[in-house]
């Protein structure tokens, strides 16, 4: 890995950090997983860097986080967030950044607005619910199908963090494509 590959991890980190300043939403229902910009985060990071170097983003983003940085939402830090219903969207952030970025990757001959969007929704969307819902399910000592649909309020905004991501990352490829390490 180089210099650049670096650079490049370690600032959509601090991007996804940066978002968590925006003010966070919380569920009741869903044990307190609060509503959160950070998502847009780990679906840029994904389409935009490709899946290694996008898990690796998210991956320097948590461990930040459970060394006592105050980087999720509402300045939340430490190793305690890993023991809340939270924990399970936390662990799918960088398995759904890695999807992510290999759906950029295998859709190479599609134009990258629809590519961003399929690989935002699968990866940033699809794959953080599939682990994020059990998660919930039990650190809120809830029902599956109770944390699933508790979880439908979560999919207005992050169908728009996925167009956001899809418009981002076409912007992207048309003024600087290389980038879009993704597709590089």
């Amino acid at each position: 890995m180089n210099d650049r590959s670096l650079v490049q991890i370690a600032f959509y980190a601090a991007l996804i950090a940066a978002l968590g300043l925006l003010p966070k939403v919380a569920i009741p229902v869903m044990g307190g997983v609060p509503i959160t910009a950070q998502t847009l985060g780990v679906m840029l990071a994904g389409v935009m860097l490709g899946p290694v170097r996008g898990a690796l983003a998210v991956l320097l983003f948590l461990f930040l986080v459970a060394l006592g940085a105050p980087l999720l939402a509402g300045g939340r830090g430490g190793l305690g967030v890993f023991a809340s219903p939270s924990v399970g969207f936390l662990v799918g952030w960088p398995i759904g950044a890695f999807v992510a970025g290999l759906i950029m990757q295998k859709t190479g001959s599609l134009r990258v607005l629809p590519a961003a969007a399929i690989a935002a929704t699968v990866g940033g969307i699809g794959i953080v619910y599939l682990i994020g819902i059990p998660g919930v399910a039990f650190m809120a000592d809830l029902p599956l199908m109770s944390a699933a649909i508790g979880s439908a309020a979560y999919i207005p905004g992050d169908l728009i963090k996925v167009a956001i991501t899809a418009v981002v990352a076409e912007t992207v490829a048309r003024g600087l494509p290389r980038a879009l390490l993704s597709r590089a």
